[in-house]
């Protein structure tokens, strides 16, 4: 047995491999519940008008989420829904496209209804040129009520290979206060892999000046399970990025699904590390950003004391969804793009994750819905419960069953037998109707979550999911 406790701030991450290894199974992140694969072609076109039209009522505050799919070359890890191509005029014209659904979306909306969130994922969204950038968020601007509240979170994605200073000063005069590296691994060898070389350098100068253009916060990608990988190289990347301490960092388990992502069939099976070297990996990160003092968020996700996400959390206000943990629960978020998801009220809708049939529809003048989803009671009811244990590792699932007239051991008579099994491998407790993951059972939050998910438990195929560590 191989366990051990880093300290920090009073709390401890019990990390005993074992009883990891027991229960790494495959599931959802939760992002959503229930999760993409679960929306059908039933919902369209109309029911997000209708979803749209109903939730002006509530006043909410928007999250936007635009997609840019294009990159210049391709990374074999990625599950990402990209474009490869090095023809950077794409970007203007999709641009272009991704304007016109906007003005779909907004006609639907009220225009006192202010955007608190903007987010640009890929792909690679520094693809696009300062031109389609300036297009892009001006455009938005003109189409939706953007807020000025010193609270709101503009924020991008970036690849460090293909951007300069000057290129985040631009980022910075239009607005955006956050971005995100992607780093994955500064070992060359790791890099070479996985077709992503990039020099420690060049990146870490980007993360400086991101801050020297007055964002608010600074975000790293890396990933632990990569091909080639060891405890010395993972652990020279780590005290390189934690020597300019970036505000949050996600450290994300590879998941190698070679059936559904096809660049991951260039990775050569034969170097993955084995799922104890892996999980080494895993403690190895988890040791070092604790030592540094980063409180543990939830699932990946790491960040200082003081940044926003560690203060939601503290304060009960955090908020999962398709964008990662956010600091603003209390939003319908939009998406644009191909492959994007929005959620409005008690619904999901997701855009094509073709790009031929997204520009298709956007063409013809059609919101370009191609499946989505209207929670049901039980939906909505799983839905909070889940929310709660995603972002605070605990839920009252007694207080939420009772707001409904139910009751606890008779609404969920079929998860007490999968509590129970956690519960006897001590990585989660159950006491009066309060569901909450232990030390030991952080690593695996999502098999608690697991728990609750009906979709699952009515044999749902989970070989789309990846592995829990």
């Amino acid at each position: 047995m191989d366990t051990y406790s880093p300290v920090h701030g009073g709390l401890a991450w019990c990390f005993d491999a074992e009883v990891l290894q027991r229960h790494d199974k495959a599931g959802p992140r939760y992002t959503s519940y229930p999760t993409a694969p679960h929306f059908h072609d039933g919902f369209g076109e109309r029911q997000l008008a209708d979803a749209l039209a109903a939730s002006n009522g509530e006043g909410k505050a928007l999250s936007l989420y635009v997609h840019v799919p294009f990159c210049s070359s391709p990374c074999f890890y990625c599950g990402c829904n990209r474009v490869i191509t090095r023809d950077r005029s794409r970007g203007q014209a999709y641009v272009a496209r991704v304007l016109a659904e906007a003005d779909l979306l907004a006609s639907h909306v009220d225009p006192r209804r202010e955007v608190i969130q903007l987010h640009l994922g890929g792909g690679t969204p520094n693809f696009l040129t300062r031109d389609a950038l300036v297009e892009l968020v001006g455009g938005l601007r003109r189409r939706f009520t953007f807020s000025s509240s010193p609270s709101r979170d503009f924020s991008i994605e970036l690849d460090p290979r293909f951007i300069d200073h000057n290129d985040v000063a631009l980022l910075a005069e239009l607005g955006f206060n956050r971005a995100s590296l992607g780093i994955q691994d500064f070992d060359p060898a790791v890099q070479v892999a996985i077709n992503r070389v990039q020099g420690v350098g060049q990146t870490l100068d980007i993360l400086q000046a991101c801050r020297d253009y007055g964002m608010r916060s600074v975000n790293v990608d890396l990933i632990y399970g990569l091909p080639g990988q060891t405890p010395q190289g993972f652990g020279r990347t780590l005290q390189q990025v934690l020597a300019l301490r970036p505000d949050r960092l996600a450290v994300y388990g590879y998941a190698h699904l070679p059936h559904v992502f096809r660049a991951q069939r260039q990775i050569d099976e034969a170097q993955l590390p084995a799922p104890e070297q892996k999980l080494a990996l895993l403690g190895l990160a988890v040791q070092q950003l604790m030592a540094a003092g980063y409180q543990y968020i939830g699932m990946d996700h790491f960040a200082l004391p003081e940044e926003d996400l560690s203060l939601a959390q503290r304060a009960g206000q955090l908020h999962r969804n398709f964008m990662g943990y956010t600091t603003h629960a209390d939003t319908d978020l939009l998406g644009l793009g191909v492959s994007a998801i929005s959620n409005v009220g008690a619904s999901y809708s997701q855009n094509p994750r073709d790009l031929p049939s997204w520009e298709a529809a956007v063409d013809a003048g059609l919101m370009p819905v191609w499946r989505g989803l209207q929670l049901d009671p039980d939906d909505v009811l799983r839905a909070e419960i889940i929310q709660q244990l995603m972002c605070h590792g605990e839920a009252d699932v007694a207080a939420v069953c009772a707001a409904r007239g139910e009751h606890f051991d008779t609404y969920f008579a079929d998860a007490l037998p999968r509590l129970a099994a956690l519960q006897a491998d001590g990585l989660a407790e159950v006491i009066e109707g309060r569901v909450r993951v232990t030390e030991q059972g952080r690593p695996l939050l999502r098999l608690l979550a697991m728990c609750f998910d009906r979709y699952l438990s009515q044999s749902a195929p989970v070989a789309q999911y990846s592995l829990a560590i």
